[in-house]
């Protein structure tokens, strides 16, 4: 068994081609997309976090909309850019849609990527120590957020409070127990899975890793998450940790499917930059019949590395469409690969 969910940046364009062309209309097509998602049993709803575009940005008031509308499915994020947060004021948030959703967040965090305007993070009133760079200042953001987690007092309370307190130092609230369990960091190279595995955060790697050997993509991003198992394992924490790895796949089984995905998409791992001087390589696309998806996808080690599997969505095809393609993977490709 395998955990199937989707992921979905969220984008918005007010093309007349598109079929989301607001913020609002990404909103709530992506609600609407997560109850119809938890209707065909997929195990997971996951957003994409972007500032400075026309994508999806802040994560919590959605988060908290799919938790009140939903009863079952993970609801989570891939990946909450860290250098853009206040961890304390965060972790608030993050308590407080945790609660709406009856413990169901699944939060992936992360350094995040190149972003739209340069040194966004600036304009959020963040800066790097002296000494350190934006890397450092997410994973010092990361460190706070995990620590306000466990729920420990820390403020000194006021002697004559407007309300009264309970006795010691306080902690923040709302407090979500058990959500310090529930944090993933989004990795791409080893030595950050590893950085993560000994914090005790979940892993999650998507369709691109830093280029650290010039193997196929799926076999060093299995590579990267056995080192993160191992480094788990010697960290000594209890139980087993979770991994989740991201693909675009799609099941051609009808004209639609075809006209969209037929043609045209790179079925081959490519390698490229997206910053200066760190080579990358770019996972390949699956698509073609559900037969030809399930023999390509047995040969993926990554993924059966990984418990759990995450959709990525063209979300500008509409609900309808998008809910096709989930449904059309769980019920025609993943019983094939005894992922159902």
């Amino acid at each position: 068994m395998k955990k199937i969910g989707f992921l979905s940046f969220g984008h918005w364009n007010p093309s007349p081609q598109s079929g989301t062309r607001s913020a609002g209309d990404a909103l709530l097509q992506s609600i609407d997309l997560a109850v119809a998602a938890e209707e065909l049993g997929a195990d997971g709803a996951y957003f994409r976090v972007h500032h400075f575009a026309r994508q999806l940005a802040s994560p919590f008031p959605l988060l908290a909309a799919v938790g009140a509308r939903t009863k079952n499915i993970e609801i989570g994020t891939a990946v909450i850019d860290m250098r853009y947060e206040n961890p304390l004021y965060m972790a608030e948030d993050a308590g407080a849609a945790d609660l709406i959703a009856g413990g169901r967040l699944q939060l992936g965090i992360s350094r995040g990527s190149p972003e739209q305007v340069i040194d966004g993070w600036r304009y959020f009133g963040f800066a790097p120590e002296e000494g350190q760079n934006d890397a450092d200042m997410a994973r010092k953001h990361a460190e706070v957020f995990l620590e306000i987690l466990k729920g420990k007092g820390f403020a000194q309370p006021n002697p004559r409070p407007m309300f009264p307190n309970p006795p010691g130092l306080l902690r923040l609230e709302p407090h979500s127990e058990g959500l310090r369990e529930r944090i993933w960091w989004g990795a791409a190279t080893i030595a950050t899975a590893e950085w993560a595995a000994r914090l005790g955060m979940n892993l999650q790697s998507s369709t691109l890793v830093f280029d650290e050997s010039g193997k196929p993509f799926h076999v060093q991003q299995a590579e990267q998450i056995r080192a993160y198992k191992a480094a788990w394992k010697a960290a000594g924490h209890e139980g087993a940790p979770r991994v989740s790895v991201s693909r675009s796949i799609f099941a051609l089984v009808n004209d639609q499917d075809r006209m969209f995905f037929g043609q045209g998409r790179p079925e081959q791992d490519q390698f490229g930059y997206i910053e200066p001087e760190v080579r990358a390589v770019f996972g390949r696309g699956y698509t073609g019949a559900p037969e030809q998806l399930i023999k390509d996808l047995a040969a993926d080690e990554a993924i059966a590395e990984a418990d759990t599997l995450l959709l990525t969505v063209p979300n500008q095809l509409g609900v309808d469409y998008n809910a096709h393609v989930i449904e059309t993977i769980l019920t025609q490709v993943a019983p094939g690969l005894g992922w159902r």
